[in-house]
């Protein structure tokens, strides 16, 4: 009569694919731990004191200008028509920026919001004409 034991298939508990295992999965940790990014604080300089004083008076709180530009190429400063889209001096759009430049000063924010229609020559109009006003600081939104 055969007996039954470590000859008929029963091997008993291996140790070897368990240290497997275990050095599986701290190579997995090691490598992960090295991809941490550590969070870092932004400084960030916040605008307060007294209002800048310019030509003898207090100089407003500063507002973006927010220049839209529809699909048909009219031009709209803060919600009041500059020109028309055959314009492509903006005559009326310059005069105004400019006057609110030398009233105040260059840096104000000024932000060009075309609509995604819009062709690309007269967003190079509506530029053009920021430049010749002497704006400084222009962004898209």
């Amino acid at each position: 009569m055969a007996s039954i034991g470590s000859e008929d298939g029963d091997i008993g508990f291996q140790i070897a694919p368990m240290v497997d295992v275990v050095f599986v999965l701290m190579l997995f940790f090691m490598a992960n731990a090295g991809a941490q990014v550590s969070e870092q604080e932004l400084g960030i300089n916040l605008p307060g004191g007294p209002a800048a004083k310019v030509a003898g008076r207090t100089r407003p709180p500063t507002t973006p200008i927010m220049l839209d530009i529809s699909g048909e190429g009219t031009v709209t400063m803060n919600g009041q028509p500059y020109g028309n889209p055959s314009d492509k001096r903006l005559g009326q759009l310059r005069e105004k920026l400019k006057e609110m430049f030398s009233e105040y000063d260059a840096e104000d924010p000024v932000i060009l919001r075309p609509r995604p229609e819009t062709t690309h020559e007269r967003i190079i109009d509506v530029l053009s004409a920021a430049a010749a006003s002497g704006v400084k600081n222009l962004s898209f939104g």
